[in-house]
């Protein structure tokens, strides 16, 4: 068995309803996936990367750009329900069955395709520092707090606070972060025992600019996307 470093995972369904074929959609002059592509072939090489796919067209369009997709998901990875650790694990043993075992997985959403290259930096450097983790994630302070502006319907149909503390001012409140979708380095090791959202060992990195938090879901986010990025020159 090979011993090798990282997997580049990026995940490109087919079935995307928000935005039709967002994954191949032309944006300012590129497919939104070739930005992913073409930022993770900076740091890998790229037999290393890996696009998992359910989609003909997707892989076509990937190989045209001078990328491989070595395999098509099958039909119980192509739905809605289908999850991010299902996916992992099944590159994982495809790889696997090659005579390769990878030990992290950088898994890279298309969606997100403004990355900063110095969260990319940092966290090489964390995972070459050590490896007492789970996973090291990209996140943003979040706007909204649960000590302060953020409610659960309680038995009687009221609203409470989703956490309890005496505060009287959000500023006061304890920080809270959430993912902002553009990196997640995983141990291999756990991704194949824990499901991501039981991991224990998580270390953040901060990132609050607005331009390294898109995160494409709806026609607005598009929208929205094209005015930043081309505000910012953003699509060489």
């Amino acid at each position: 068995m090979t011993e090798k470093e990282t997997l580049v995972i990026i995940p490109a369904r087919g079935g995307s309803k928000g935005v039709p074929k967002k994954n191949i959609k032309d944006l300012l002059g590129k497919p939104l996936i070739q930005y992913t592509l073409d930022f993770a072939v900076k740091y890998y090489k790229p037999e290393d990367i890996c696009v998992s796919t359910d989609s003909e067209e997707i892989r076509e369009v990937v190989q045209s750009l001078g990328y491989t997709v070595p395999f098509l998901r099958p039909d119980e990875l192509a739905s809605d329900y289908s999850g991010s650790r299902e996916v992992i694990i099944h590159a994982i043993e495809y790889y696997k069955k090659q005579g390769i075992h990878y030990k992290n997985i950088l898994l890279l959403q298309p969606t997100s395709p403004v990355r900063n290259e110095q969260t990319m930096k940092d966290i090489l450097k964390m995972a070459g520092n050590s490896d007492d983790y789970d996973m090291i994630v990209s996140v943003k302070t979040a706007k909204s707090n649960p000590y302060f502006n953020l409610f659960e319907e309680d038995e009687n149909g009221y609203l409470a606070k989703s956490k309890q503390g005496d505060f009287t001012r959000r500023q006061d409140c304890p920080i809270v972060y959430e993912y902002n979708g553009a990196f997640y380095y995983i141990s291999t090791d756990r991704i194949l025992k824990h499901n991501i959202s039981d991991f224990e060992r998580v270390i953040k990195i901060v990132d609050d600019k607005a331009i390294y938090n898109i995160d494409i879901d709806t026609m607005m986010d598009w929208k929205m996307t094209e005015l930043i990025m081309e505000e910012y020159n953003l699509n060489n």
